[in-house]
Order: structure tokens, then sequence, then C-alpha cells
């Protein structure tokens, strides 16, 4: 397995790769803008292909790589569905699995650093965000965090990992970079209290600074963007009235992973061909989408918000004419559909 833990100075911020293999796919989790060269760059040298980006919340002390990962390397953003980030491609929920190839994460919802905070599991590793740190834990007193609830999360569902759980976190002050449960448990000073009350107490009066760029930075995270300009001006996006009226008229794709499908569940007679499948067989991807046109019936690509499709249009137009996406996506479907 390839595991690379990177730490950013300026915001004291690490950031994770994890690949299954050399030449395989690959996941990085809580990227700082600042420092996306070399990871684009660290992606190339061990051969892997970024396929899922990951945020553990909305971050306030650095500007997020997500949207320029995005942007660069066609990778989906992913982000808890609690985030009110603008476009996230996967909005995870408790218990949830993220998966690529030869690695699965397990999301586990961790409020009370914010509001939208998750940690991560895989195996015997836990990346813990902003929500568990070395001999410490997050702070609470801003974007919606709330001690009590970070008691909830920390004493009912991280400290309830096996001992020998890795604790890998979103930050660090004093140069450490791995911990353990029972580390934590047994001397953070910070979990050593009697009780919900004396917790909220202890992080109450912390008094703490605000990070420096903090209003800069939130709003920049919560705005990550997404540029259609060339589906709008190829009119290449269906209207989900239009795709629900004449639904036989249509043949549609999902490009949502299978993991999202069983959780979500698709539109009637949908074929599945990941954004996985087009990103690392996009011929084979490709070829099934140009079959499929033969049917006569407009071609219609889908995933949970619009992102995925609009991407997969705009980086294989050429090879896919004539196939429309699904504005806004499944998401939306579903709401005007029940």
């Amino acid at each position: 397995m390839i595991f690379k833990q990177l730490f950013d100075q300026n915001s004291s911020t690490y950031t994770y790769i994890v690949a299954n293999r050399i030449g395989g796919e690959a996941l990085i989790i809580d990227p700082v803008l600042e420092n996306s060269q070399k990871y684009i760059t660290l992606l190339e040298e061990l051969d892997v292909k970024l396929l899922k980006a990951i945020d553990t919340h909305i971050h306030a002390d650095h500007f997020s790589a997500l949207s320029h990962l995005r942007d660069s390397l066609n990778c989906v953003t992913v982000m808890g569905e609690q985030s009110n980030a603008d476009i996230v491609s996967i909005r995870i929920k408790d218990n949830d699995n993220i998966s690529i190839d030869g690695i699965t994460l397990k999301a586990i919802y961790t409020p009370g650093h914010t509001d939208d905070s998750y940690c991560f599991l895989m195996d015997n590793i836990l990346f813990s965000g902003d929500t568990l740190l070395i001999r410490g834990t997050g702070r609470t007193d801003f974007q919606n965090g709330d001690p009590a609830l970070q008691y909830e999360s920390l004493f009912k569902k991280i400290l309830k990992l096996p001992d020998n759980t890795l604790i890998y976190p979103g930050h660090d002050y004093k140069g450490d970079t791995v911990s353990s449960i029972y580390e934590e448990r047994r001397y953070n000073p910070r979990l050593q209290i009697k009780s919900k009350e004396e917790y909220i107490n202890l992080m109450n009066n912390l008094n703490l600074p605000n990070p420096r760029m903090m209003d800069l930075v939130i709003p920049k995270n919560v705005k990550i963007g997404f540029k259609q300009e060339f589906i709008e001006n190829n009119n290449l996006s269906l209207d989900h009235s239009v795709a629900s009226q004449n639904e036989n008229e249509f043949c549609f794709v999902d490009l949502r992973d299978e993991s999202e499908i069983k959780s979500e569940g698709m539109i009637k007679n949908s074929i599945h061909i990941s954004y996985s499948d087009f990103i690392v067989n996009s011929n084979e991807a490709i070829e099934k989408i140009n079959e499929l046109k033969q049917d006569k019936k407009q071609v219609v690509l889908y995933c949970a918000h619009g992102e995925r499709s609009a991407i997969i249009l705009e980086k294989f137009y050429k090879k896919i004419v004539n196939v429309k996406h699904l504005k806004g996506g499944f998401s939306l479907w579903k709401r005007n559909n029940n």
C-alpha cells in the first residue's frame, strides 16, 4: 500500500495520499491549495491516478485544494452531507463507505469542531481530521462548533474504537505524526474529564485566537464553484422536468459509485457506467456509450449533483457526441419525482 503523510508548514495541516498499489487509484484527504502542484507531481511519480479528493470539514485555516485538483485531474470531490460547500460530487453521511481500487474508508460523522466534521476509518487507521488531535481536540468556538456534540463524537464513537487504532490527525503543532486510541484515551489531557459538563466548560474557556485568515478562507472554501460554460454553450444540459415527462425517450447512464446507488436508488432502467470507469478505462466506457446511442434514444449522463456528468462531457465531448447531462443530477430528479 502507498501511504503518504504530507505537512503544510503555514497551517500545520496534515494531508494524506493513499493508494493500494503503484499504477492504481488514489485518494487524498484534506489537501491544501498552495501545495497542489506538489501533490500532482507526487501522484505522477507514484504512477497513481487521483480519483477522490476528500475534505473532513470546511476548513478555516487554509484554502482547500479540492476544486483545483478536480479541475486539474478530473477527480471526484467528497464532503459530508452537512457541508454547505456549494459544489461537491459526493455528499456522504454517517457509516457510508468511500472506495477506490483496493481501499475502503468508512465515514464517521463527528460534529463538534464544526457541524460538518467527519473522521474516516481505514482498517486500523483513523484519519481524525480536527476532531481528535494528538494530545488535544479540535476547538469548538466557531463554524457552528459545539463542545457537547464533540464530547458525544469522542466518547461515544471515536474512543470506542479498538486500542490499537492508529490516529492520523488533520493538524499537529508540536511535530507529532501519529498516535493511537490507547495513547489518547490514557494521556490526552482534554479527555481526562469526568463528565460532559466538565468537557463543555473546558472547551468554552480555551480563549484561543481565531485563525489569522479565517474571514477570507471560510467563504472561499464554501464557494468551491464549478464552471459549466462549456456545457451551457454547447446546449448539453437536459432539464429534469423534460427528462421526467418524457422518460421513455431517453437512455439514462448513472455515473455514481455502486455505494451511492445502493443508498439512494437510481432512475428506472438506467445503465451503470461509473465515473471511475471513464477516468481509468475511458476507451471501454466510451465504446459502451456509443453502443447505447445505436438504440436511437437520447443518451443522458447523470451523477449525484451534475458535476461528474459535466466533467465527462467536457473531457470526452468529441468522442461521445450528441450526449447530454442531467442538470442538477439525481438529487434534483429525486426531489422532484417523489
